[in-house]
């Protein structure tokens, strides 16, 4: 192994020496997506302006678990200098997070690069059992709100023998609830505004998120009600695929978004979500459908994708009352928000508009908490240690209750903030600007 990694590197910085990173990818044999993964490689400058922001490289110190190490990496893989299975566990390392985008000041959309990547060499990819078996139950469970309360329910069951689980499925028994909210009413197709209509909405209503926390919804509705705005909920809608696509495994996530494509109106002033990892892939529905036959529909859905806390920022969120007492919060930045959508003001606005709320700042705010869509199963190991920092960090502002906007982050926190002794409440944005106007 130690052999293999020293021909790595070795091959990473032959004929690296430009500023900017020549390549002889063959981008027009590749498809449709060659673009997307040549033109960010080309636009790195190996500034290493990204490193300190980068989760594993923070953990590991390892250059190849760094975005500029991984780019180089990808590029000599591209460029059949070195094999894709010996790059895999580097590749697979990486969270997706974007830190490196917000911090980069050349502009390289690692983003487009690493989604690209993953979905062109996942088709050639020889996995483990286990391998295949974890991904099968996460691409057949977590986008299904039905299944994925079934298989919770059976979780009890699991835990019986965890000790015996390899550490991937024992993963998934870990972040279940030991008991689940009920399931509740289901959604009215149609919320009027209250007072004067402002705008016309349709609320894309999630998966796990439906399952795990179902007052989320209901608070981001009655919000936006409130706010003048008319929510449509499409009954039928399903996965918006961003967990597939950002796993590269596109023939999933194309199918389930293409279903989306067809069920949400187009005479909205937006498709609203309220949980950043489903905004950033459906705003990434062009990459998504580029050169197939729904590449029109694809753009023009991402155009109106907003996350919740960006409507009403941009709309102008009418001014909320008084809590009933006053409360420290700290926010938490979802990477999937604040790096892959930019929507870093917009929360913050909204939640300094409530009396009585005081809201902290979290020490290295913008390192990932380890959630990461499927990662905290895929990756166990780093995903805790990460998610121990976080809570770590979280713990330090002395907050009564932590915010956020990402289903995934409320859960990988508030575990770790239990298991480090710390419990406290772990909020939607929503859900605290919900609790403003009720008093």
């Amino acid at each position: 192994m130690r052999l293999r990694r020293k021909i790595i590197v070795a091959a990473l910085w032959r004929n690296d020496d430009d500023t900017n990173m020549q390549h002889v990818i063959p981008v027009d044999e590749i498809g449709v997506r060659g673009a997307a993964m040549g033109d960010p490689i080309s636009a790195c400058v190996h500034c290493g302006f990204c490193l300190p922001v980068c989760p594993t490289y923070k953990l590991l110190g390892e250059e190849m678990d760094s975005p500029r190490g991984r780019i180089v990496l990808m590029k000599n893989v591209l460029e059949g200098r070195v094999a894709a299975a010996d790059a895999a566990p580097y590749i697979d390392r990486c969270l997706g997070c974007l830190g490196c985008v917000t911090a980069c000041p050349s502009g390289v959309n690692y983003g487009e690069l690493l989604v690209s990547y993953r979905a062109h060499t996942e088709l050639t990819r020889e996995r483990s059992a286990l391998d295949k078996l974890s991904r099968t139950l996460v691409r057949e469970t977590l986008p299904y709100p039905g299944r994925f309360r079934a298989a919770a329910a059976l979780g009890g069951l699991g835990r019986l023998v965890e000790g015996l689980l390899p550490s991937q499925l024992k993963a998934m028994l870990t972040l279940l609830p030991k008991s689940l909210p009920p399931a509740g009413q289901p959604f009215p197709e149609v919320v009027p505004a209250q007072g004067v209509r402002r705008a016309r909405v349709a609320l894309l209503t999630g998966c796990v998120q439906q399952v795990l926390a179902p007052q989320i919804n209901w608070a981001t509705i009655n919000v936006l009600a409130m706010n003048g705005v008319e929510v449509h909920i499409p009954r039928n809608q399903g996965c918006c695929g961003s967990l597939g696509m950002h796993t590269g495994d596109d023939a999933s996530a194309r199918k389930l978004a293409e279903h989306n494509l067809r069920i949400f109106p187009a005479d909205v002033d937006a498709i609203v979500t309220n949980a950043a990892g489903c905004g950033s892939g459906m705003k990434e529905y062009g990459l998504l459908f580029r050169g197939t036959p729904l590449a029109d529909e694809g753009r023009a859905y991402a155009g109106r994708t907003r996350d919740v806390s960006e409507f009403l920022d941009e709309l102008g969120m009418v001014a909320p009352g008084p809590l009933a007492e006053p409360l420290i919060v700290a926010y938490h930045d979802a990477c999937h928000l604040a790096h892959a959508q930019g929507v870093v003001g917009a929360p913050r606005r909204l939640l300094s508009g409530i009396p009585n709320l005081t809201v902290r700042e979290i020490p290295e705010g913008e390192i990932c908490c380890g959630s990461a869509g499927a990662y905290n199963i895929e990756q166990p190991e780093l995903a805790n240690r990460l998610g121990e920092r976080k809570a770590r960090n979280v713990m330090k502002t002395d907050a009564q209750a932590l915010i956020t906007g990402n289903i995934g982050c409320m859960v990988q926190i508030e575990r770790n903030l239990d298991a480090a002794g710390h419990p406290m409440p772990v909020l939607h944005t929503m859900e605290i600007v919900a609790r403003a106007y009720d008093g």
